[in-house]
């Protein structure tokens, strides 16, 4: 990605047919090579002449021959998205059409673009930094609300207006220790330690607020993972087709019908939500089985809430529904629970009673432990309502909707990870009295790091890594 003089082209909207098709060129001989080929339908017109951001209806010709009427959109540097002289030639759907502009330009000097190359160059011509560039990525993979709320937030400046802030406030005192390095042998202090030291607290304590989004915006981002967890014949399968309204998982009487994890996506209130129906959790009757019950456990690990279902029968105290295995049932159910409780303190965990349609509701025990029950029937799709409240009532949007800056981005979590430690550090040695020239390591450790998220410090490699997983034409 080292070449960004030329002139590149690519479609910009999705392969295949459809009303229209947009082709999209930037870079300094743009506007030049498409005046080349079109001729204006209403009056003679040189595209290098007219004003910036104007469309313009005409005919693109290879030669005599006409490959579409097509409209013309000019935008000149430096206000386009690229900071480059771009044009967008909105042509008719068909791939034929297509892959004929696109050829015409090819085999005249244009070179194809990579991915994401728009959009990298739009962050070399300081058109955005480069966590507002990562954003427009995200925008496009965004398919919840939250997802795209998070993604608009950073593509707007945001989370980078945090950052130029923390960093111009870290540069300052680090030029003015810089600078009493110069005179040490005068024994000089042009930063003021006292506020100093205040000014290392809040950036900390602002760090250590962003770090600590990142559990909420990367949750947000990829979307909630729900295990479904509970000994067979529960109705774990039932209330995943239930939930999705769709037969998704195989249901059946037989224990054991589920031997691996099964997941579906579904968006409740804006956010998305992860459901993994899992293998019954009972002593397995085989090797396959245990394979399916092994994999409970690690999804019920990598999950963010945990459903956890038993039969209602298990609760009643009516000998018509309540046998003499439920016994064992309601025990092995709390002594799963709590192992579950006790491995992962943290956990969300949401006790569900199913099949609450076979019971006499006053002869109901709700007192099996400390969390409170929700009562559904999977079968006859009751209760579902205040299971899915409950379930995005977990999940924390306030930071989000009182629009504070949520981190979402693994790279950007661990750079501001590492300036946080750097400033713990120059914390540390204030309080010691540690001298200056140590004090400037860590600053500079911390600058690094921030400079990093938003493009003032990059390499090749980086810029590789980010851009290739964008699509192109963008």
């Amino acid at each position: 990605m080292k070449n960004h003089q030329d002139t590149i082209i690519a479609l910009a909207t999705p392969a295949g047919s459809g009303a229209i098709g947009i082709i999209r060129l930037s870079g300094a001989d743009a506007i030049k090579l498409v005046n080349r080929f079109f001729e204006s339908k209403f009056k003679n017109k040189d595209l290098t002449k007219v004003k910036s951001h104007t469309i313009h209806l005409g005919y693109l010709k290879d030669g005599e021959k006409i490959l579409d009427e097509v409209l013309i959109s000019v935008f000149k540097n430096p206000h386009s998205y690229t900071g480059e002289d771009v044009v967008e030639i909105s042509v008719h759907g068909s791939p034929y059409i297509q892959q004929q502009v696109l050829q015409l330009f090819l085999k005249n000097g244009v070179r194809h673009a990579k991915a994401g190359e728009f959009t990298l160059r739009a962050f070399l011509n300081g058109k955005m930094d480069l966590s507002q560039a990562e954003a427009v990525a995200d925008l496009i993979a965004s398919n919840s609300e939250t997802s795209h709320q998070l993604a608009l937030q950073q593509m707007r400046g945001g989370f980078s207006s945090e950052i130029k802030k923390l960093r111009d406030e870290l540069i300052h005192f680090a030029s003015l220790i810089e600078l009493e390095l110069d005179f040490a042998e005068e024994d000089v202090e042009f930063a003021d330690r006292k506020q100093f030291k205040n000014l290392v607290q809040q950036i900390q304590t602002t760090l250590k607020h962003l770090v600590d989004s990142f559990a909420v915006g990367n949750v947000l981002k990829e979307g909630v993972p729900v295990a479904i967890v509970g000994e067979p014949n529960v109705g774990k399968s039932t209330l995943l087709n239930a939930l999705l309204n769709e037969e998704r998982a195989i249901v059946s009487h037989i224990a054991g019908t589920t031997r691996d994890v099964i997941e579906d996506e579904l968006i409740l209130n804006g956010i998305r939500f992860r459901f993994i129906d899992t293998a019954g959790i009972r002593k397995a009757t085989d090797e396959i089985e245990k394979i399916g019950i092994q994999k409970t456990y690690e999804k019920i690990g990598e999950a963010k809430v945990v459903i956890f279902l038993i039969d209602a029968c298990a609760l009643s105290k009516n000998a018509t529904c309540h046998h003499p295995e439920h016994d064992k049932v309601l025990q092995d159910f709390e002594t799963e629970l709590n192992n579950i409780a006790q491995k992962y303190p943290h956990k969300k965990i949401l006790i569900v009673v199913n099949k609450i349609d076979q019971i006499d509701l006053k002869d109901y025990q709700t007192d099996t432990n400390q969390y409170p029950l929700i009562e559904i029937s999977a079968k006859h799709k009751t209760g579902l309502d205040r299971l899915t409240s409950q379930l995005t009532s977990l999940v924390n949007k306030g930071l989000l909707d009182q629009n504070e800056v949520v981190v979402s981005n693994a790279r950007h979590y661990q750079a501001l990870t590492e300036a946080l430690q750097s400033i713990i550090h120059v914390n540390q040695a204030l309080d010691n009295d540690v001298s200056t020239d140590l004090l400037t390591i860590d600053i500079r450790a911390a600058l690094h790091s921030l400079g990093e998220i938003t493009g003032e410090i990059t390499t090749d490699d980086l810029l590789d890594n980010i851009f290739r997983n964008f699509c192109i034409g963008k």
